[in-house]
């Protein structure tokens, strides 16, 4: 059985923290965060708690008005433990330079960023009657 999750978001002007329109690192660990639930409640039923960050690199500044698709997959299962991988890409490129809403698609996405965390499970559920 595969454990996977995709989210792709469009960071917003709201995201952005630092000039030139950057986004917050920390923007991109809450959507590794939203991956790492969605692959709790498809393996355990539960959201579980995430219990901390091994490794995690920033490649690429990320702007406003850029798409990242964020990616994880469970590496390996615990009693109560998984060890989960993260991968953040670019793939729509914003273009203020050209006008306010031009964007380029990228044929090759970009890393931005990558982690490697451990979460655990939940309580055990009640067996279904």
């Amino acid at each position: 059985m595969e454990h996977r999750s995709v989210i792709r978001m469009r960071m917003s002007a709201h995201d952005a923290h630092y000039g030139g329109d950057l986004v917050d690192g920390a923007r991109l660990l809450q959507l590794f965060g939203d991956v790492a639930t969605e692959l709790l409640i498809h393996m355990d039923g539960d959201e579980g708690l995430f219990a901390g960050y091994e490794s995690i690199a920033f490649k690429a500044p990320v702007r406003a008005g850029d798409y990242i698709e964020a990616t994880g997959e469970i590496v390996k299962v615990g009693n109560r433990s998984r060890k989960m991988e993260f991968v953040a890409r670019k793939v729509i490129a914003a273009r203020p330079d050209v006008s306010e809403s031009a964007a380029d698609f990228l044929q090759e996405p970009v890393v931005v960023c990558t982690a490697t965390g451990t979460c655990v499970r939940g309580p055990e559920r009640p067996a279904a009657d």
